[in-house]
Formats: structure tokens, sequence, C-alpha cells
């Protein structure tokens, strides 16, 4: 694995938060696994970035033509409410760590992201979130817009779909980043 230059690099943890936790199948390996790489990221010096999505109550900031987010006011989710967008203490934020909320699925998205990152003089990213098909992918898809370095955490990804997401793992992603495992990231720190 090639090494990391901690000095322009950030891990970002992307909607990992209440609402998503519960749709994982074993949301207490993952956190592990999430723990795992922040922990590490801290003790090399690499910025942690939590990127949640959260709206303000009423979901003022939904278009009724976005087919995903007008589906997730309409069932009111509960997205508009700060609880279900917290990340869990656990793995939450510590001082020095960013928490960012975001409107739409990549984490760019009216989050203010990307002034943060040219501020940082952040020049790869390392990426984990919930879901792949969704944060993940199109976090990846605008970061390699804008020229970063992209490593993807593969075992700090997850999906309802295991199909989707081992084909993004294994056939999408590999195109415009390096995809790792957890482990494997940590030892190359």
């Amino acid at each position: 694995m090639e090494a990391n230059n901690n000095n322009d690099t950030a891990l970002l943890i992307m909607d990992v938060q209440t609402h998503t936790l519960k749709s994982l199948k074993d949301a207490n390996y993952y956190v592990h696994g999430i723990a795992k790489a922040t922990a590490a990221a801290r003790q090399a010096g690499v910025p942690i970035i939590y990127i949640v999505v959260g709206f303000k109550p009423g979901y003022p900031e939904v278009h009724p033509d976005n087919k995903a987010f007008a589906s997730i006011k309409k069932m009111d989710v509960g997205l508009d409410n700060a609880d279900n967008y917290a990340v869990p203490a656990s793995i939450g934020p510590k001082e020095g760590d960013l928490l960012l909320i975001k409107k739409r699925f990549s984490a760019f998205a009216g989050s203010g992201l990307d002034l943060i990152l040219r501020a940082k003089q952040i020049k790869h990213l390392v990426l984990a979130g919930i879901s792949t098909s969704g944060v993940v992918l199109s976090t990846l898809r605008e970061a390699a817009d804008k020229d970063f370095k992209i490593t993807v955490l593969a075992d700090g990804c997850s999906d309802k779909d295991d199909s989707v997401h081992q084909v993004l793992l294994e056939r999408v992603f590999p195109r415009q980043a390096l995809v790792t495992t957890i482990d494997d990231w940590c030892a190359g720190l």
C-alpha cells in the first residue's frame, strides 16, 4: 500500500449517524471498524471530518422534484431532528474534529466541505460512510472531479444492497480511488 502524507490527508466519516446506523445488519461490527479508523487517524495526526445529512424542521431545503429527498420528507424519517443526525458518542467527534451538515447525497452538498479542505490544504480524502451507493459514491465522484486523491475504506462502507456494494467496491471505485481495508490503511499510517 502506498504511504500516506498525513499533512494533506483527511478522514471523512459520512452519514454515520443515528438514523443510518439503524439500517445496518450489524451496527456493532461497523462501529468497531469506524472506531479503529478514527483512533488511528487521531494517533497519526490525520484530521477527521464528520459529515451528516440533516435539515431544518419541516425540511425547507428539500425540493419537491428531488425524488430521493422528497420521499424522505414525505415519510418524515426525522432527519429534521438533530437527535437523528447525531453521531453516536462512542465514535463521534472529539476536540479538534469537525462536524458538518450536508443537504444532499454528496458530502460537498451544502456543507462547506470544499472551502474547509482548501483552507486546510487537504489533497487526499479517505472515505468511509453509509451508504456505499449514496454518500460514498456521490462524494467519490465529486472529489475525483475536484482532483483529490481518494482512498475508500471498503469495510468502512455499508449499503442495504450487498450486490451494489460489491460492484462499487470491486469494479467502479478502483477507477478513481484506492480501495483498501481499515486495517491496511491504519497500518500504513
